[in-house]
């Protein structure tokens, strides 16, 4: 059974740092480019971050460039969002996905963790 369990959300100060974590089970992950994407309320989902399969490749929204750093560990079948510099523009539920390299088909999301930034 294919999953992608993310973790790390919560409260965050503005000007602060969270790490959000993407497990994923099922799948061999090593051969899916996995993103993250965050929905804020009355907004469509954007995409936040991608990290190629090998992970030498990255990009990134405007918004969170320099601030915002993904990678992943595919020993651990794990990815990870490092968000600093936080700001309350940032609240938002963020959601994993994995999306297989050459058969887009297989495309897999997780259930979403919520992160707030707030004083």
């Amino acid at each position: 059974q294919v999953q992608l369990v993310e973790s790390g959300g919560g409260l965050g100060q503005p000007g602060g740092s969270l790490r959000l974590s993407c497990a994923a089970s099922g799948f061999i992950s090593s051969v899916y480019v996995m993103s993250w994407y965050r929905q804020a309320p009355g907004n469509e989902r954007e995409l936040v971050a991608s990290i190629s399969n090998g992970g030498t490749m990255t990009n990134y929204a405007d918004s969170v460039k320099g601030r915002f750093t993904i990678s992943r560990d595919n020993a651990r079948n794990t990815m990870y969002l490092q968000m600093n510099s936080l700001k309350p523009e940032d609240t938002a539920v963020y959601f994993c996905n994995a999306r297989h390299e050459h058969l887009p088909m297989f495309d897999y999301w997780g259930q979403g963790t919520r992160v707030t930034v707030s004083s």
